[in-house]
């Protein structure tokens, strides 16, 4: 299939607002900019790969047209943190005249939130100085991390995480302009895989296309080196049931045969716990043994003797409460 020889998830980016999925809110009040002609700073905040940059860009074609690329800049502040960047790079591009007839530039700063403090304060007083010729797109994981002076300047937009709904959509469209066939049940796995994150989601598709043209939960699992939810569900079935080799067989299968990455493990033996209904208390302990683990591990200790660990203590606490 000549679609892999691509990246999909470049090949498949929307170009314009209204293709935009998962983010109807903020695509209509991005699409009211357009029709009145006028833009303030804006801040987009969200988790990854869903739908920050895409806007910023898409929002730039649909203001400047064929000129879009004159007028609108796109850099990366986790490449440079440091107040230099702002002083030389940002500085020299905001302080040019728009071209083509247009009123303003866009510059847009992916990643603010890795600025240093007094980068972010050199930022602001760009933004004030030259609020004439040029708009500030920033995009961030946290606002909390942006300075509340540039916060109060710019309207901010928070990106939801992309529901099961928005990536089937998007999923359905890719998959039928590359001559695919997806299963519902591959569609709820490359929702599970993906977490909200399109990026994720259409990778997974991608590296399941490679293999072949007919896709099932199967291969998602298998290519995204991701356990099943029932295969979590009986991990802990197990340990909760006081069998600790049973468990520690699977986790051993899990880990080792089929190369899941422990902190990988974690988050998913979390989202499972998080929807379980079973008793409070257990409930409880259960998820304080994870957050140790993953702990743990983030410190750099041993992943084998640590994941035993917190099959060992799942077994025990599920003793106090039968």
């Amino acid at each position: 299939m000549e679609g892999n020889h691509t990246i999909w998830i470049e090949k498949y980016r929307p170009r314009k607002l209204a293709d935009i999925v998962g983010q109807t809110d903020i695509v209509v009040r991005l699409q009211s900019y357009v029709k009145s002609g006028s833009l303030p700073h804006l801040l987009f905040t969200g988790s990854a790969g869903i739908g920050k940059t895409t806007a910023a860009v898409a929002l730039a074609r649909e203001f400047f047209g064929d000129a879009w690329q004159m007028n609108f800049r796109e850099m990366n502040a986790s490449d440079e943190r440091g107040i230099d960047v702002v002083r030389n790079q940002i500085k020299q591009f905001a302080r040019t005249s728009p071209l083509a007839g247009a009123s303003f530039k866009v510059l847009f700063l992916d990643e603010a939130d890795a600025l240093t403090t007094d980068a972010q304060a050199a930022l602001r007083r760009t933004m004030e100085t030259y609020a004439h010729t040029c708009r500030f797109i920033l995009s961030c994981n946290y606002s909390s991390k942006i300075i509340d002076p540039i916060q109060s300047r710019c309207a901010i937009y928070r990106f939801r995480p992309l529901d099961r709904e928005a990536i089937a959509l998007e999923v359905e469209r890719i998959a039928a302009a590359e001559g695919l066939t997806v299963t519902k049940d591959a569609l709820d796995a490359i929702a599970y895989v993906a977490q909200g994150d399109m990026r994720k989601a259409i990778n997974a598709l991608q590296g399941a296309a490679i293999l072949s043209a007919a896709i099932d939960a199967a291969k998602i699992y298998e290519i995204t080196s991701t356990a099943r939810p029932e295969e979590i569900n009986d991990l802990l079935n197990l340990a909760v049931g006081g069998d600790f080799e049973g468990a520690e067989r699977l986790l051993d299968d899990l880990v080792r045969g089929r190369g899941i990455a422990p902190n990988e493990l974690i988050t998913q033996c979390y989202r499972t716990l998080v929807k379980r209904d079973m008793d409070r208390g257990l409930k409880v302990e259960l998820i304080d043994a994870l957050g140790e683990t993953d702990f743990r591990l983030s410190e750099g200790a041993s992943s084998e003797i640590q994941m035993e660990a917190m099959i060992a203590r799942f077994v025990l606490a599920a003793e106090k409460y039968t």
